[in-house]
């Protein structure tokens, strides 16, 4: 099974940025659609984007044009670049793929926006 690892979560003021980074372990990385997901305490998981095998980028309102997702499948990786950080993005954040028609998902890793 592919295994996701995320890192780069910490605390940021408001207003701030944050990168976060997943690399993936399958050795057909640059075929697969990667997503990332984030969960606030007590509330359901919620999309915030996704990268196709294209290149191709979608994002959800809540965090378009702040947020931006660039894949190095050289690296076999997958970038959260977000930006303009706000308290109502802290959350953990998940990276996503889908294999062979099962979804994978990375631990998570933190991130709080907080002055």
């Amino acid at each position: 099974q592919v295994q996701l690892v995320e890192s780069g979560g910490g605390l940021v003021q408001p207003g701030g940025s944050l990168t976060l980074a997943c690399v993936s372990s399958s050795s057909t990385f640059r075929h697969h659609v990667m997503a990332w997901y984030r969960q606030a305490p007590g509330k359901q998981r919620e999309w915030v984007g996704t990268i196709d095998n294209y290149g191709y980028e979608a994002y959800a309102d809540s965090v378009k044009g702040r947020f931006f997702i660039n894949r190095d499948n050289n690296i076999k990786t997958v970038y959260l670049e977000m930006t303009r950080l706000t308290p109502s993005d802290t959350a953990v954040y998940q990276c996503w793929t889908n294999y062979d028609g099962s979804a994978s998902w990375g631990q998570g890793t933190q991130v709080t926006v907080s002055s």
